[in-house]
Protein backbone atom coordinates (compact mmCIF):
# COMPACT_ATOMS: atom_id res chain seq x y z
CA UNK A 1 0.00 0.00 0.00
CA UNK A 2 1.10 3.52 -0.81
CA UNK A 3 -0.74 5.50 1.91
CA UNK A 4 -1.07 9.27 2.18
CA UNK A 5 -3.10 11.07 4.87
CA UNK A 6 -4.70 14.47 4.27
CA UNK A 7 -6.72 16.85 6.46
CA UNK A 8 -9.45 19.05 4.94
CA UNK A 9 -11.77 21.71 6.35
CA UNK A 10 -14.68 20.51 4.21
CA UNK A 11 -15.82 17.18 2.76
CA UNK A 12 -14.11 17.13 -0.63
CA UNK A 13 -15.61 15.00 -3.41
CA UNK A 14 -13.50 11.91 -2.59
CA UNK A 15 -14.73 12.01 1.03
CA UNK A 16 -18.33 12.33 -0.08
CA UNK A 17 -17.96 9.47 -2.55
CA UNK A 18 -16.39 7.15 0.04
CA UNK A 19 -19.01 7.94 2.69
CA UNK A 20 -21.80 7.42 0.14
CA UNK A 21 -20.29 4.07 -0.87
CA UNK A 22 -19.92 2.77 2.69
CA UNK A 23 -22.80 4.32 4.63
CA UNK A 24 -25.48 4.74 2.00
CA UNK A 25 -24.88 2.10 -0.68
CA UNK A 26 -23.45 -0.64 1.56
CA UNK A 27 -25.17 -0.01 4.91
CA UNK A 28 -28.41 1.64 3.78
CA UNK A 29 -28.20 4.96 5.65
CA UNK A 30 -30.12 7.82 4.05
CA UNK A 31 -29.10 10.86 6.11
CA UNK A 32 -25.34 10.83 5.61
CA UNK A 33 -24.52 14.48 5.00
CA UNK A 34 -25.37 17.33 7.38
CA UNK A 35 -24.39 20.87 8.44
CA UNK A 36 -21.66 19.52 10.73
CA UNK A 37 -19.65 18.67 7.60
CA UNK A 38 -19.08 22.39 7.04
CA UNK A 39 -17.56 23.00 10.49
CA UNK A 40 -15.61 19.75 10.83
CA UNK A 41 -12.04 18.77 10.09
CA UNK A 42 -11.98 15.75 7.80
CA UNK A 43 -9.21 13.18 7.41
CA UNK A 44 -8.86 11.20 4.19
CA UNK A 45 -6.44 8.36 3.58
CA UNK A 46 -5.47 7.45 0.05
CA UNK A 47 -3.81 4.30 -1.22
CA UNK A 48 -2.06 5.73 -4.27
CA UNK A 49 -5.00 7.56 -5.91
CA UNK A 50 -7.80 5.55 -4.27
CA UNK A 51 -9.62 7.10 -1.27
CA UNK A 52 -9.79 4.27 1.28
CA UNK A 53 -10.65 5.69 4.74
CA UNK A 54 -12.14 8.85 6.21
CA UNK A 55 -13.60 10.43 9.33
CA UNK A 56 -14.45 13.85 10.75
CA UNK A 57 -13.83 15.85 13.92
CA UNK A 58 -15.59 18.88 15.37
CA UNK A 59 -16.08 20.76 18.62
CA UNK A 60 -18.57 23.22 20.04
CA UNK A 61 -16.51 24.31 23.06
CA UNK A 62 -12.83 23.70 22.22
CA UNK A 63 -12.42 21.09 24.97
CA UNK A 64 -14.72 18.22 24.08
CA UNK A 65 -14.42 16.98 20.51
CA UNK A 66 -16.66 14.64 18.54
CA UNK A 67 -15.46 12.12 15.97
CA UNK A 68 -17.87 10.78 13.42
CA UNK A 69 -18.39 9.30 9.99
CA UNK A 70 -15.40 6.97 10.34
CA UNK A 71 -15.40 4.48 7.49
CA UNK A 72 -13.05 2.28 5.50
CA UNK A 73 -13.58 1.03 1.95
CA UNK A 74 -14.73 -2.59 2.12
CA UNK A 75 -11.68 -4.17 0.47
CA UNK A 76 -9.33 -2.26 2.81
CA UNK A 77 -10.89 -3.33 6.12
CA UNK A 78 -8.68 -5.24 8.54
CA UNK A 79 -5.59 -3.23 7.55
CA UNK A 80 -5.67 -0.89 10.60
CA UNK A 81 -6.81 2.10 8.54
CA UNK A 82 -9.70 2.89 10.88
CA UNK A 83 -7.18 3.19 13.70
CA UNK A 84 -5.10 5.55 11.60
CA UNK A 85 -8.15 7.73 10.97
CA UNK A 86 -8.85 7.86 14.71
CA UNK A 87 -5.22 8.65 15.55
CA UNK A 88 -5.07 11.50 13.04
CA UNK A 89 -8.31 13.03 14.33
CA UNK A 90 -7.34 12.57 18.00
CA UNK A 91 -3.97 14.22 17.33
CA UNK A 92 -5.72 17.17 15.69
CA UNK A 93 -8.00 17.53 18.75
CA UNK A 94 -5.02 17.21 21.10
CA UNK A 95 -3.07 19.93 19.24
CA UNK A 96 -6.10 22.23 19.52
CA UNK A 97 -6.24 21.72 23.29
CA UNK A 98 -8.99 19.11 23.38
CA UNK A 99 -9.44 17.21 26.62
CA UNK A 100 -11.72 14.41 25.44
CA UNK A 101 -13.26 12.83 22.35
CA UNK A 102 -16.76 11.40 22.07
CA UNK A 103 -18.23 9.32 19.29
CA UNK A 104 -21.38 7.42 18.45
CA UNK A 105 -20.32 3.92 17.45
CA UNK A 106 -22.38 1.31 15.70
CA UNK A 107 -22.74 -1.37 18.38
CA UNK A 108 -21.23 -3.89 15.96
CA UNK A 109 -18.03 -1.78 15.93
CA UNK A 110 -17.82 -1.21 19.70
CA UNK A 111 -14.90 -3.64 20.10
CA UNK A 112 -12.86 -1.77 17.48
CA UNK A 113 -13.24 1.49 19.41
CA UNK A 114 -12.50 -0.19 22.75
CA UNK A 115 -9.18 -1.41 21.32
CA UNK A 116 -8.42 2.24 20.50
CA UNK A 117 -9.02 3.31 24.11
CA UNK A 118 -12.69 4.32 24.03
CA UNK A 119 -15.08 3.45 26.85
CA UNK A 120 -18.77 2.82 26.24
CA UNK A 121 -21.30 4.89 28.18
CA UNK A 122 -24.81 3.72 29.03
CA UNK A 123 -26.20 5.84 26.17
CA UNK A 124 -27.59 3.34 23.67
CA UNK A 125 -29.52 4.88 20.80
CA UNK A 126 -30.86 4.15 17.35
CA UNK A 127 -29.65 5.81 14.16
CA UNK A 128 -31.78 4.93 11.15
CA UNK A 129 -32.56 1.49 12.57
CA UNK A 130 -28.96 0.69 13.53
CA UNK A 131 -28.09 0.41 17.25
CA UNK A 132 -25.35 2.79 18.40
CA UNK A 133 -23.53 3.46 21.67
CA UNK A 134 -21.88 6.69 22.81
CA UNK A 135 -18.20 6.16 23.62
CA UNK A 136 -15.64 8.50 25.24
CA UNK A 137 -11.85 8.76 25.38
CA UNK A 138 -9.76 11.15 27.46
CA UNK A 139 -6.94 12.87 25.60
CA UNK A 140 -3.59 13.31 27.34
Amino acid sequence: MELRIYLYNKPVSDIKALRKEVFMDEQGFENEFDDIDNKATHVLIYDAKTPVATGRLYTDDGESYTIGRVCVKKEYRGKKLGGRVLSALEEDARKAGGKSVTLSAQCAAQGFYEKSGYTATDDLHDDEGVPHVTMVKKLR
